[in-house]
């Protein structure tokens, strides 16, 4: 099978989620490429089986690339078989108003851009205390503070459930 994974990141979760995917679907023996939403523009997914489509969510939002790309792409996108990866430390907790956020964001990405990916599933994020600057620190510290009290001051964070993950890829290639 032909598959196209289109990213947009803002920290390198969501890129270390696709390299992932990309890995794990290459080595199920299919034809895969993996392209930044920003290299990925111009490129009509119509040529593909299929499409996995990875963003993260911050303040509400994706990235403005992947948007982009989705609007650029809305007719070829709405007709193909895709995969939405929406990564986000929300997808890591329970908190049902956290969840009810993040299906709000998934339906603002489809008004915004038209396109309704067939299937949209939540990918836990990380806390990379290492890579913020010193607002975007002191902001996702008081973030962690909230959400998980055993993130330790600046102490890096992955809660991607990488086995829940190729779990999921695999049914999705199938």
């Amino acid at each position: 099978m032909r598959i196209l994974i289109v990213f947009a990141t803002t920290e390198g979760q969501t890129a270390k989620i696709a390299h992932y995917a990309f890995a794990r679907l290459t080595a199920d023996g299919h034809s895969v490429a993996l392209l930044s939403a920003a290299e990925a523009r111009d490129l009509d997914p119509a040529s593909f089986d299929r499409v996995l489509l990875a963003g993260s969510v911050h303040a509400g939002r994706y990235q403005e690339a992947l948007k982009d790309y989705m609007r650029a792409q809305r007719a070829s996108l709405s007709r193909a078989e895709t995969l939405f990866l929406s990564v986000s430390l929300s997808a890591a907790g329970s908190d049902p108003d956290d969840w009810k956020g993040l299906k709000d964001c998934v339906r603002r990405l489809t008004e915004e851009t038209g396109v309704a990916p067939k299937r949209v599933e939540h990918v836990a994020g990380a806390f990379r205390f290492s890579d913020y600057g010193f607002f975007e620190y002191w902001a996702m510290r008081w973030i962690a503070t909230q959400k998980d009290d055993t993130v330790e001051h600046g102490e890096d964070r992955e809660y991607t459930d990488w086995t829940a993950l190729a779990a999921l890829l695999d049914d999705w290639a199938s």
